[in-house]
């Protein structure tokens, strides 16, 4: 074994040359004769500089006997070898692994002891390999020394650059032995396989969650730590994620650099383009192993898995509800926090959602970009458009569990459902009125607010919904684009439509809980159940009467102002009540639509059918509460009663002179006229 007689009288290591002790004393002393004539960077030895340089030339002496690669240095020659041979004589004494280089063994060695020698000496953050903190301080210097030759990007690595060309190349060097499935990048391949032997080595030490990639625990460790290391040097907003980051940053630039070669369409995420190009191709490469349905996306696949499961991961620390996507936790906790970051820049209305505040925008430019291929109707929501679609296949996805009725629209179902559990998680701070949809919250809370923000741009006439203006448009355009299928009755809203089509089907499938009576409309269901309780929600602020229907308040209403909107096109004489006039009508026409299915005889009036009708059950339904007297009609007890109370509300305006019924009042002003 050759001696060694020269040792470094600093750290007391030993050279068998003195050239070698020469250049070992500069990593002492910090000297760097030897400097690049192209770069003047420097090096402690000859060898160095001589490597550096064919940096510069290109020079590579040291080619390969089995592929022709040629490399820089011979070392390099060497370990690439080995790939050919398979060779791997450097033993980890730990875990038995083994490496082609020393250097990779040096490396590995450090994943056992912890070590990491090399220290940033800006942020001080410490490396188990040179070559990481090399690259590490390129984030410090901005350097990206690595241009690629076809479209000029730069990178701070050279294996990024590598990995980057692959993209122009379209090669994919490793392949799965399993799928057959192909990779840019070896770590890809790697986190790819676990997919098939379903191990995840990296575990979370708060939460025991564990990971099939080194990269994923390190960020999920933040969801923990709440740090965010990435910050934004125009907003000093900060991020989890470098990538994050990146794709931030371009919100700020505006650069869209990922084009569809379909459409020309620009993305300022690869990851959002690939979504996009499926779109062209319909695509959808992940299937549900439970009911089959395919998705576009892997994250789509996920949250409709949850509907089977009924997994809801992502639980509010405020309200403790829990939800099956991140995103609508979110937009939840700004219920909350009344946080609304999302302002639209022509009316400065406010947002908790970036979505609301992008459909809020086509209001203002009128877009509609999801058009129907079937009817080439069009929608500012793609979410419209897949409800509509139904209206065409007559899909109905969302069945109830409990009556088995099917609906198109998720929203539907879950009102539906409270209908069964009796829900009501809306509750108005003014009244405490309660309500099973947000929106109907929403409508009822402008009942107290007077607020009517749908005007129409023909009449200036405001609706306090968006449904009840669309309905009004039509009276303007005379359109009714919802025909019955059966009779071709059109009608100007689809609401109408279904309720019109339950007189043929003759469904009623909203009942009272309390009489079991039946109705076809919910409206006409809430009104009848006013009969049980008593409730009249709507009072007149000039009399403060009140009444159970807004339609009474509002015909109540013209009794003070004397407003009578409805004329007759025959005699022109006016009503209060829309009502009032077609039951007028029927004296011109002659028309009695209620026949009696006893004697034959027809009415005009419902009312009158009704009471008709008792004249031969002998019903009278309406008993006196004083005397015990019973009545078939309201109105004949209302008038008794006064026999009672001595009432006259019917006063003469010539003599003053008062009476119990209206019919009174009008024979005793014929003896006026009569002198």
């Amino acid at each position: 074994m050759e001696k060694k007689l020269y040792q470094c009288d600093v750290c007391a290591k030993s050279f068998s040359k003195s050239t070698n002790l020469t250049t070992h004393r500069r990593t002492h002393t910090g000297e760097k004769p030897y400097a690049c004539d192209v770069c003047e960077k420097s090096f402690s030895a000859s060898t160095d500089l001589t490597i550096h340089r064919r940096m510069h030339t290109g020079e590579k002496p040291f080619p390969c006997d089995v592929c022709e690669k040629s490399f820089s240095q011979s070392g390099n020659l060497t370990a690439h070898r080995r790939t050919h041979t398979g060779e791997k004589p450097f033993l980890c004494d730990v875990c038995d692994k083994s490496f082609s280089k020393s250097t990779n063994l040096t490396t590995h060695r450090r994943t056992h002891t912890g070590e990491k020698p090399y220290a940033c000496d800006v942020c001080e953050k410490s490396f188990s390999a040179s070559t990481g903190l090399t690259i590490h301080r390129r984030m410090h210097t901005g350097e990206k020394p690595y241009a690629c030759d076809v479209c000029e990007k730069s990178f701070s690595a050279s294996t990024d650059l590598t990995i980057h060309r692959r993209m122009h190349t379209g090669e994919k060097p490793f392949p799965c032995d399993v799928c057959e499935k192909s990779f840019s990048k070896s770590g890809n391949l790697t986190a790819h396989r676990r997919t098939h032997t379903g191990e995840k080595p990296y575990a979370c030490d708060v939460c025991d969650k564990s990971f099939s990639e080194n990269g994923s625990l390190t960020k999920h460790r933040r969801m923990h730590t709440g740090e965010k290391p990435y910050a934004c040097d125009v907003c000093e907003k900060s991020f989890s994620e470098s990538s994050h980051l990146t794709r931030h940053k371009r919100t700020h630039t505006g650069e869209k650099p990922y084009a569809c070669d379909v459409c020309e369409k620009l993305f300022s995420e690869c990851s959002h383009l690939t979504k996009h190009k499926r779109t062209h191709t319909g695509e959808k490469p992940y299937a549900c192993d439970v009911c089959e349905k395919s998705f576009s996306e892997s994250g789509s696949l996920t949250k409709h898995k949850r509907t089977h499961t009924g997994e809801k991961p992502f639980p509010c620390d405020v309200c403790e509800k829990s939800f099956s996507k991140s995103g609508n936790l979110i937009a939840h906790r700004r219920m909350h926090t009344g946080e609304k970051p999302y302002a639209c820049d022509v009316c400065e209305k406010s947002f908790s959602e970036s979505s609301s505040l992008t459909k809020h925008r086509r209001t203002h430019t009128g877009e509609k970009p999801y058009a129907c291929d079937v009817c080439d109707k069009s929608f500012s929501r793609s979410t419209d458009l897949t409800i509509h679609r139904r209206m065409h296949t007559g899909e109905k996805p969302f069945p109830c569990d409990v009556c088995e009725k099917s609906f198109s629209k998720s929203s539907n179902f879950t009102a539906h459902r409270r209908m069964h559990t009796g829900e009501k998680p809306y509750a108005c701070d003014v009244c405490e009125k309660s309500f099973s949809e947000s929106g109907s919250l929403t409508k009822h809370k402008r009942t107290h607010t007077g607020e009517k923000p749908f005007p129409c741009d023909v009449c200036e006439k405001s609706f306090s919904t968006s449904s009840n203006l669309t309905a009004h448009r039509h009276t303007h355009t005379g359109e009714k684009p919802y025909a019955c299928d059966v009779c071709d009755k059109s009608f100007p809203t689809s609401s109408n439509l279904t309720t019109h089509r339950r007189t043929h089907t003759g469904e009623k499938p909203y009942a009272c809980d309390v009489c079991k009576k039946s109705f076809s409309e919910i409206g006409s269901l809430t009104k009848h159940k006013r009969t049980h309780t008593g409730e009249k929600p709507y009072k007149c602020d000039v009399c403060e009467k009140s009444f159970s229907t807004s339609s009474n308040l509002t015909t109540h209403r013209r009794t003070h102002t004397g407003e009578k909107p409805y004329a007759c096109d025959v005699c022109e004489k006016s009503f209060s009540a829309s009502t009032d006039l077609t039951i007028h009508r029927r004296m011109h026409t002659g028309e009695k639509p209620f026949p009696c299915d006893v004697c034959e005889k027809s009415f005009s009036k419902s009312g009158n059918f009704t009471a008709h009708r008792r004249t031969h059950t002998g019903e009278k339904p309406f008993p006196c509460d004083v005397c015990e007297k019973s009545f078939s009609e309201s109105g004949n007890l209302t008038a008794h009663r006064r026999t009672h109370t001595g009432d006259k509300p019917y006063a003469c305006d010539v003599c003053d002179k008062s009476f119990s019924e209206s019919g009174n009042l009008t024979r005793h002003k014929r003896t006026h006229m009569a002198h």
